[in-house]
Parts: C-alpha cells; structure tokens; sequence
C-alpha cells in the first residue's frame, strides 16, 4: 500500500509539492525577466554594469562616470595622476562590477556595437536583460542556501514555506532589475550565516568552532567587497564572536583579520587615486548627515560639507536618530512586505528550547541593529530598492524565525489534530497576506505587457536607451565626453565618457579647462527628467541657491511649462551665468520632445 505511494522511493505527494514549486518558480522567472522587463531601474546598478564592461575590455576598475567630487580628490592627493579616459573607480564595492566584467565578457559585450540599440522599435537594452539574469541567477542560489540553513535550524515545513515567501516576494525581484548587488550581497550573507550557525552548535557542543568562523568570515569579507556599508554588519557579528567564542577575543580579531585581508589591495587603490581609504564612497557619509549625496558628489569642492559635519555634532545626532526613525517606520516594506519578518522581534522573548536556535537570534539581531545603524550614517531613502538598502538580507531568516513563533501559538489553539487547517491554516495565511503585492501586480502587468507586444516601453521617465545607445552615441567619439543629469545612463547606453553635471557654472568651465588639458573635447549637455524626479511642479525652488543650472533644466526638461510663459530661450536667456555656456553650445536638440535635450557645440546630425 505505502509503495503506491512513492515514486522511486519518494512520496507522490512530495513529488508534486516540488514540481509545482520549481512550475511557480520558472513562471515568476519569466514574469520578471521577460514578459514585464523594462530594462535596468537603479542609477548605481547601471554604473557598476559600465565598470564591469570596462574590466571585460581590460581596463580595471575603471568608470566612465565621472564624479566632481572624486576629481577634487584626485586633485587634492598629489599622489594620484588624473586621467579622465582611465578613471579608476573608488565609490563601488569592488565584486559585483567583476562578476558583472567576467559575464560581459563571456557573451562577447566588450564590443559595444554587438549591443547597439539600431532599431527605435526595441526600447529594451539586451545587456540590461543579462545584467537582471545573473540576480535572477544569484538570487535563486540564495533561495537554495536559505533551505538548507533553515531546515537546519527549525525543520523541513519552515524552510519551504520561508523557500516560497522568498519566490513570492515581490521587492526580491524588483531588486532583479537594479543592476544593484543585493542579490550577490543575499547569497553570501545567507553563506555566512550557515556557517555561523554550525560555529554556534559546535560551542554549544564544546567542540572546535573556529574553522566555521574563518569560512563565515570569508563569505562576510566577500559581503563587504559587495557593498562596503555591509561592514556594519560584520561588525555585529565581531562584537559577538569576541564575548561569546572560544577563544574569546581571539575570534573576533580572525574576522577582522581576515576582513582587512580581503579589503587591503581595494583599500592601497582608494589612498592612491583619493587619498582616503574610504575612496569617494566615503564622502557619501555627508549625504547622510547633512543633504542630499547627490549635492556632495556634484560639488568640485565637498571640504566645506566636511567642515559643516566636523563642527556641528547636531547634525550627526538629529540625522542619524531621523534616518533610524524612518527605518523602523519603513521596516516592513524593507524587509520585502512577508508577514513573517517582523515577527522575529516577538520571537526575541520567547524560550525557544533549543539552545543553538536562542542564541542565533541574538546574533541575528546584533548584526541587523549594527547594519541598521550603518544605514542611518550614511542615508537610506525611502524607496526600498535603495542602494544602501540592507535590511532585505535579513528577511529569510528573520520569516523563519517568525514563522516558528507563529507556528507555536497556532498550535495552542483547540482545532481537531487531524484539521488540515490545525496544520497548514497559518502557513497558508502568511503566504497569501505576503503574496499580495505580486499577486495584485500581475494581471495589469500582463495586460500592459500583452498591449504593447515586443515593443516594450523602457524605465521612462527618465531613461530611453535608443535615444543613448543610437544617437548619441554616433554623434559623438570616443574622444569627447557629455555632462549630464545622468551620466550613468550615458556611460552605459552610449559607452562614453560623462561628468555628472556640477552645481555651479565655475565648477563646470573648470572642468572643461581638464577635459581640454588631456585633449578630450567637451561635447554637450544632456539633460532628462531625472532633474524633477523629485520635483513633479517642475519648480526651481528644490535646486537651492548653489544649482546655478536650474534655469537650464527648467527651459530643457521642462520646456512646455516654461516656454510657453518666457518666449523662446525661456529662463535660461534671462540668467546671466549661463550666458556663456549657452554661446559655448548653441545647437539645441530634444531627444525626445519637451523631456530629453542635449545642447551641443555643433548640430547634431539625424541618424
């Protein structure tokens, strides 16, 4: 009788549980990866992209994002040699821009034209597909290591109702189509993690837990070669590992050790291009605590930010308590919307009997309060694909955790033993309440997807890749670079050189004076509707007194609003610093009408 039941020695029932596990998972694969995909969102994930396809080409970690204030650096370190064609990056995190430079590479994407966008009827950049392909990849992997670390620690039924909110969350798969390292960043935190949790059973053990926690520290110095703010992370776990491991002190330095091993090289490249080894990603500190990051990386000159920083101990406290208050306010969000994370708060207080499962909690919340910290310094946004954005890492093991608590208070209410409900009910709520957020996306993505058929609109506003990868591109060389509101963008989709568009008009004919210095040529300057992302009035006011550009974003972007009102040359002919520049480049192109406008030095010719 039980034979009938099995296939090969495995249960029928089990049998169809994982088949329809791995149906559901290939339809979601290509929900998001083809039928919805749009192309990259996230300005560092398509920075990092350009950084990888630079190394495929075998130019190192170079950019061609050209940040102001990591010119003032170079500048400012005598030791540095300013080469704006070889521009080595020190704001990324090192890894992601490799794996992303060996992949390019292995699909021939070194050569640009092999990727050109010829056609105005596909809207979606290839590259960008294989860019989200290899998240869909890694983020699958973790799926799979969070299994096999929460059927460790709780039982097979967590783990593959934790496996399914992972495949059902739908921030998860937004961070897919970033370009951002999350994914990577969720594997290897998932790595260390299991690695933790053994060096844990084997000191509850009285056993020998260092090689668990030389392994766990090499996947968490591999986590901070992702994103540098994930030290914070590392740094809980130090804490814990010194007080709590034998040998105690003597384990805490190991994963110092060998965090500083990993990071070293990385570390000697930012003191010799920045003089600094926190590199120009250091400076997004003063984002944090004072503006936007943004305003600190468009400035020529950021030592007035530190000076205000350094001196005015207000700031630090009231922002860095502000940005913890809107953490916890969007925490919910930020941990994926799965009903079971936040439980893992109540599950603090209660005396799990398992002494591994106690303990592991407490490094789990060392580690998330640490990071979480990390995040209030240095900025986190309230959208929750944010680059800096840590708090996703802990969701899998946080939902097991609340699953767990929430498995034990259901099983103290006085339902038939035998109920299904009695068994499953609390699983099947948490499921369907997390699943909400995809499943309500599906039917009008469809819908839209099915409506526009292969002509698929890209992320816009602000971004329409032919217009970068076609036209710009062919109307410029290599040897000419392009300012813009978006230069991310414009490294990526047109392969050229550009300066992140400065604040001042002194700032930006300096800058101009270099490019000529090293015999590049100033092309022109392109602006999007990323200069209103925040700002729907298309109102000046947002951009300061300091955003001597204003004008000219307002008569670009924003041209059908202010036009109509100021006659011809709108703002921009009425504010007398910007005289100069709109003689130096005359020729106005909309890109696309009324929303992308490049202003260049010579007409730019119809291809």
């Amino acid at each position: 009788m039980n034979s009938s039941k099995k296939i090969g020695g495995m249960d029928t029932a089990v049998l169809i549980r994982r088949l329809l596990f791995f149906v559901l998972l290939f339809a979601l694969v290509f929900f998001y990866l083809v039928l919805t995909f749009k192309g990259l969102t996230a300005a560092r994930g398509m920075e990092q992209a350009q950084i990888g396809r630079e190394i495929a080409r075998g130019h190192n970690a170079t950019t061609k994002v050209i940040r102001p204030a990591a010119i003032w650096q170079a500048q400012k370190n005598e030791n540095a040699e300013l080469e704006l064609r070889s521009f080595y990056d020190t704001y990324h995190s090192p890894l992601n821009p490799f794996l992303y430079g060996a992949i390019l590479k292995a699909v021939g994407a070194d050569d640009f034209e092999k990727f050109q966008m010829v056609e105005d009827s596909r809207t979606v950049y290839r590259l960008d597909r294989v860019i989200s392909a290899i998240a869909v990849i890694l983020f699958l992997i973790a799926i799979g290591i969070n299994y096999l670390l929460i059927s460790r620690i709780f039982d097979v039924k967590i783990a593959s109702v934790t496996a399914i909110l992972m495949i059902l969350c739908d921030l998860m798969w937004k961070f897919t189509h970033t370009g951002l390292p999350q994914m990577l960043m969720l594997m290897l935190f998932s790595c260390a993690l299991f690695f933790i949790y053994r060096a844990l059973e084997s000191s509850i053990e009285n056993r020998v837990a260092m090689g668990s926690i030389i392994i766990a520290a090499i996947f968490l110095a591999l986590l901070a070669l992702s994103h540098w703010l994930t030290i914070w992370i590392t740094l809980g776990f130090v804490i814990y590992a010194a007080f709590f491991f034998r040998p105690k002190g003597l384990s805490g330095l190991t994963v110092l050790g060998i965090l500083l091993v990993f990071s070293l090289y990385f570390m000697a490249k930012n003191v010799e291009w920045t003089g600094n080894p926190g590199g120009t990603a250091f400076l997004s500190l003063y984002g944090g605590l004072t503006e936007s990051e943004s305003n600190i990386m468009r400035t020529s000159d950021p030592s007035e930010e530190t000076y205000r920083v350094l001196h005015n101990l207000n700031s630090l406290i009231i922002n860095t308590s502000s940005n913890m208050l809107r953490q916890a306010n969007l925490l919910y969000n930020n941990l994926g919307a799965i009903l079971a994370a936040p439980l893992f708060f109540l599950a603090l207080v209660h005396p799990f009997k398992r002494e591994s499962i106690a303990k592991f909690r407490w490094i789990i919340l060392l580690m998330w309060v640490m990071g979480t910290l990390g995040m209030a310094l240095f900025g986190l946004s309230e959208k929750a694909t944010d680059a800096n954005q840590l708090h996703i890492l802990f969701a899998p093991i946080m939902s097991a955790y609340g699953l767990a608590f929430l498995s034990i208070l259901w099983s103290r209410i006085e339902l038939p033993a035998s109920s299904a409900v009695m068994r499953y009910g609390h699983f099947v709520l948490v499921i369907f309440i997390s699943a909400g957020p995809l499943i309500l996306s599906i039917p009008r993505a469809i819908q839209t997807s099915l409506a526009v058929g292969q002509n698929q609109r890209p992320v816009w506003p602000p971004y329409w890749p032919p217009l970068l990868s076609r036209t710009l591109h062919d109307a410029t060389t290599e040897d000419e670079i392009i300012f813009s509101d978006q230069p991310w963008a414009v490294a990526w989709y047109a392969d050229r050189i550009s300066v992140w568009l400065p604040r001042k008009v002194a700032e930006f004919e300096a800058m101009e004076e270099l490019a000529e210095e090293q015999k590049l040529n100033p092309a022109g300057i392109l602006l999007s509707p990323i200069s209103f992302e925040n700002n729907p009035f298309f109102s000046a006011a947002p951009f300061g007194a300091g955003e001597e550009f204003a004008a000219l974003m307002l008569d670009g972007t924003a041209i059908g609003v202010t036009q109509g009102q100021l006659g011809r040359g709108g703002l921009r002919m009425r504010t007398p610093v910007l005289r100069k520049v709109m003689a130096d480049y005359p020729e106005e192109r909309h890109l696309f009408p009324m929303r992308v406008i490049y202003y260049s030095k010579k007409p730019l010719i119809q291809q």
